[in-house]
């Protein structure tokens, strides 16, 4: 079962300041930009600005996997140890997980 890197978020205070610094300073294309959610057109991985929270403060980031099935992903990794404090749920169309890699940072991933 092939796990991917699919995106990265970086979370901002200032989204229009954010945007256009990716965009006009770093040359990134735009693929779509609004209030509480960004995205880069950056080949395979989309980088993604998203508004900062108390939970993911303005400079932090978080890394999004991908996997063909996040039920199997998430019993064998579950299995194996990987804590999941989050489990997989339906959002935004497709499913979602939360696990803690080996510092305690979050992890998305999505199936």
């Amino acid at each position: 079962m092939p796990t991917r890197l699919s995106y990265v978020i970086k979370y901002v205070a200032d989204m229009d300041k954010a945007v256009a610094f990716y965009r006009d300073s770093l040359d990134l294309p735009l693929k779509f930009a609004s209030p509480g959610w960004s995205e880069f057109l950056t080949g395979e991985t989309t980088l993604a600005l998203h508004i900062a929270s108390d939970r993911n403060p303005a400079g932090s980031t978080e890394v999004g996997l991908s996997v063909d099935d996040l039920a199997a992903f998430h019993a064998e990794k579950t299995a194996a140890g990987v804590v999941f404090p989050e489990p997989p749920r339906q959002e935004h169309g497709v499913s979602l997980a939360s696990l803690l890699d080996s510092e305690g940072a979050r992890v998305g991933v999505s199936g």
